[in-house]
């Protein structure tokens, strides 16, 4: 997406809908000239930045709507650019009849993630600063909005560039040895050189390994809830999040489809998907939902694998635990097993031969015994409790792949230097590094990346 900084744009950068308020954006040089024209109460020229100023917004003769103006003079605002605020009151046919006038008058409609797009331009946010605004748009519990909040005041921008500073500096020498070739010297302390790839991979390594936890607390954490048909699945579901979300039925094979719902705990969202009973069924769709049930299972964070206390002997249940971890094997899953329906009488009798299983909770759904232990043991599985989240954790699949790719040029550095390779094989090398930090911070060449980052904006931001 190519932008034109000499232009001036609007748009609504509150969400569509009847509400209190609505604020309109407008950004660029012409900003405050533009809402002038429109505007009655101060002449908007004259006055200061970041001050709000009561008056009305008119067609003519015609009154829109009493608003309020905010003005921001640049380099002071979001943008970096001239920028005006409108507030008006949260009425759709007074907002776009706002925008319209604002366009006739000398706007242009703003395109998705421009205004971010010209902070990251003018210089306000770097790469990585501007897509963590997006993340805090999204984020839905405090870890996500914490780690989000830690990346756009550059905590994770400023890991970056130190590292590819350093590592600049030595390619500076190397660059500079290629050009006394015939000299045949050295510029870059190889041992230095060295110490220094091994710090950056160090720091990358880490970097890509907190991924899979970033990645989860951004999305949420799957949860899948299996089992055979009729052992409590969905009544788990329902009392989880303390309403009826899914149908509960005597009849084995109601759930055939995946349904998803989302609870915080603790400050950390968990995607809870109830799943068909898993069984041989000659029913051609609750087969589909039993296949899709097996994916989401491969596909968890953790596995809730529900059974009737009733209806399994030791042997029985020693068998299915097997099967399970040897599906899950190679995957990320971890297995908790939920033993339900406890809250029957005769549950007393057979109590004791649970004892022997390990990751074993034992709950009544239906009468909501001992869900808390459960969520505690949730928890305790997912084992959030070491991590800091003003650390840097990666939550950008983006960010991964160029960190991997960093990571495998420093490698190639690595045994280079061990091979005593020359100096332009290592530059080489040392460059794809560079490229790769610097993709994610926007210090390099990113006109094509920036149309894919800031396209998946929404349009007032």
């Amino acid at each position: 997406m190519s932008i034109q900084l000499d232009s001036t744009i609007c748009a609504l950068a509150t969400p569509p809908g009847i509400g209190a308020i609505g604020v309109i954006r407008l950004s660029g040089t012409d900003a405050i000239t533009i809402c002038n024209k429109v505007f009655k109460g101060r002449d908007l020229a004259t006055v200061s930045g970041n001050t709000i100023h009561f008056g009305s917004i008119r067609d003519g003769e015609r009154v829109l709507d009493e608003v309020l103006v905010s003005v921001f003079k640049a380099p002071h605002s979001y943008t970096g650019e001239n920028s005006v605020e409108i507030s008006t009151h949260g009425s759709n046919y007074i907002q776009q009849q706002i925008i319209q006038l604002l366009i006739r008058v000398g706007a242009k409609a703003a395109g998705p993630g421009e205004y971010t797009q010209r902070a990251f331009l003018n210089g306000k946010l770097d790469l990585a600063e501007a897509e963590a605004v997006a993340d805090i748009i999204a984020s839905n519990s405090e870890a996500a909005h914490g780690i989000a909040i830690q990346q756009m005041r550059g905590g994770f921008s400023d890991d970056i560039k130190s590292l590819r500073q350093e590592l600049l500096d030595f390619a500076s020498l190397i660059e500079l040895e290629l050009d006394f070739g015939e000299e045949d010297v050295e510029f870059a302390d190889r041992t230095q050189l060295t110490n220094l790839v091994d710090k950056v991979l160090v720091t990358t390594s880490n970097l890509i390994i907190s991924f899979d936890k970033g990645n989860v607390i951004k999305n949420g954490i799957p949860v899948v809830i299996a089992g055979a048909p009729n052992t409590g699945k969905s009544t788990l579901l329902n009392a989880l999040l303390n309403e009826d979300r899914a149908i509960v039925s005597e009849i084995a094979g109601t759930t055939r489809d995946t349904i998803e719902e989302e609870l915080v705990i603790d400050g950390v969202a968990f995607r809870f998907i109830d799943t068909a009973g898993i069984r041989h069924t000659d029913d051609t769709i609750e087969a589909i939902g039993v296949k899709k049930a097996l994916e989401k299972v491969k596909s968890s964070a953790v596995v809730l694998y529900m059974f009737d206390v009733h209806e399994h002997s030791v042997g029985d249940l020693k068998n299915i635990m097997a099967k399970l971890l040897e599906d899950v094997q190679g995957t990320k899953a971890k297995v908790v097993w939920v033993g339900n329906k406890i809250d029957h009488e005769d549950f007393k009798a057979i109590a004791h031969e649970f004892e022997q299983f390990h990751n074993l909770v034992l709950v009544s759904a239906r009468e909501k015994q001992n869900l808390d232990t459960l969520i505690d043991k949730l928890v305790a599985e997912i084992n959030l409790d070491n991590t800091n989240l003003n650390q840097t954790i990666v939550t950008n699949t983006r960010h991964f792949e160029a960190l991997s790719e960093a990571n495998t040029a420093l490698q190639k550095v690595k045994e280079g230097l061990e091979l005593g390779i020359s100096g332009d094989l290592l530059a080489m090398d040392i460059r794809q590094a560079l490229n790769s930090l610097g993709s994610i911070t926007g210090d390099v060449d990113v006109e094509e990346l920036l149309g894919n980052i800031f396209g998946r904006f929404c349009i007032g931001k």
